[in-house]
């Protein structure tokens, strides 16, 4: 579904498109097996195998760009700060992008809440 990816990003302003395409870099860097998709509207990462579940995904909006590992309780777990947050994800600009450090912290808790089974029926 890269290609799907592809098309998500080529339709955004240049400084978005930039931005979130080094996102997504620094992600596959992160998630090097992981499998890229679509998912709610926007770009992200799953698991790989058939039932492999979203880890995170990533989206541009007018006035900011956002994270969002697919949980409500990843977030809530990290101090993001300076960066603004809700239950779901973690919004920053163009000017201000997502540190490594951080970026690595939202996803090894993603990680580790999805081996202890989370989400699983």
């Amino acid at each position: 579904m890269s290609a799907d990816v592809d098309t998500y990003l080529s339709a955004l302003p240049q400084d978005q498109r930039e931005a979130l395409t080094n996102l997504r870099a620094r992600l596959k860097t992160l998630l090097p097996d992981h499998l890229e998709t679509m998912s709610y509207a926007m770009p992200g990462l799953r698991q790989p195998g058939p039932k492999g579940r979203m880890v995170v995904g990533y989206a541009a909006f007018t006035r900011h760009l956002g994270l969002y590992p697919h949980s409500g309780t990843v977030i809530p777990r990290i101090d993001c700060a300076p960066f603004k947050t809700s239950k779901s994800g973690v919004l920053f600009t163009t000017d201000n992008p997502l540190p490594d450090a951080l970026l690595e912290q939202i996803i090894r808790t993603r990680q580790a809440e999805l081996a202890a089974g989370y989400g699983k029926v």
